[in-house]
């Protein structure tokens, strides 16, 4: 399937934006997490393209070839939210669907929840609504233990240099203990590291954790509005599924699918995550 790279000016950056589709389909958005970018979309294009929808994917602020700003400040959700919003109106489009994982979901979640006008329909991957994390996050210990790594990367300069030391062997190795066995292989992982090794990207990439301390606006609807899918592996490392079920009390129609397979499910388990995505599209 032929797609298209461009670069789009948004909210202040210019961010690179894989394209694919006819542009008077109905548009799709996918938005990748940490420590991604927009390769990990990739065999999602082709079947998306072919039930008849519009794709884009962007590697966001901080990521890959994407411009990568230098303040904590410049990568909280508001500022991320309003990227989104900048692509919606360069696409020409009212409403989009939106499609996320890990970091994407949070924004996903935080635009949904601010500009309801905006989303045709929602679907995130492993990652809970931000009221149902901070609600777990409370009064769960499991969860608290889980999200060990987001204290580590409020700290100054040591994340960047621990997960950057001998060939990111430390995040290379992460990702492939917390998925099931050969979901990363050599080449795809060698992918990564290209992206990681872009000029400023580490910090760029630790500063959405770091932005977790910068206040945000005070969202003006408490629920989802559009019609939700929660799609979840169920052996996530990092998010326990008490979340996954939470964050269906801030939805207003919102559903789960529960896969056997980690937080990488986009990766584990592409096909089925993209016949779920393109049912409840149609459905």
């Amino acid at each position: 399937m032929t797609h298209n790279h461009t670069f789009i000016e948004t909210n202040g950056v210019r961010l690179h934006v894989v394209q694919a589709g006819a542009d008077d389909a109905p548009l799709v958005i996918l938005l990748h997490g940490f420590p991604e970018y927009w390769a990990m979309w990739e065999p999602m294009i082709q079947p998306l393209v072919e039930a008849g929808f519009r794709v884009w994917i962007p590697d966001q602020r901080g990521y890959n070839i994407s411009d990568k700003p230098p303040k904590i400040q410049d990568y909280s959700l508001d500022v991320l939210a309003d990227d989104l919003l900048g692509l919606l109106a360069a696409a020409d489009v009212e409403k989009a669907i939106l499609v996320a994982h890990d970091w994407g979901g949070g924004v996903a979640w935080w635009f949904a929840n601010k500009f309801p006008q905006h989303v045709e329909k929602l679907i995130v991957i492993n990652v809970p609504h931000h009221r149902a994390l901070g609600k777990a996050f409370k009064s769960s210990w499991k969860q608290r233990f889980k999200s060990y790594y987001v204290l580590f990367f409020q700290l100054p300069l040591l994340p960047e240099l621990v997960i950057g030391f001998a060939n990111f062997f430390v995040l290379s190795n992460g990702m492939r203990f917390t998925a099931t066995a050969g979901t990363f292989p050599r080449d795809k992982m060698q992918r990564y590291k290209t992206a990681w090794r872009q000029p400023n990207a580490l910090k760029s990439m630790i500063h959405w954790y770091r932005a977790m301390r910068v206040k945000r606006s005070r969202l003006p609807y408490k629920t989802i509005q559009a019609p939700t899918l929660l799609l979840w592996g169920r052996q996530d490392a990092f998010f326990s599924q008490e979340t996954a079920a939470l964050s269906l009390d801030y939805c207003d129609a919102g559903r789960i699918r529960y896969i056997e397979g980690t937080h990488w499910v986009v990766d584990e388990h592409p096909e089925a995550v993209t016949a779920e995505i393109i049912s409840f599209l149609n459905g």
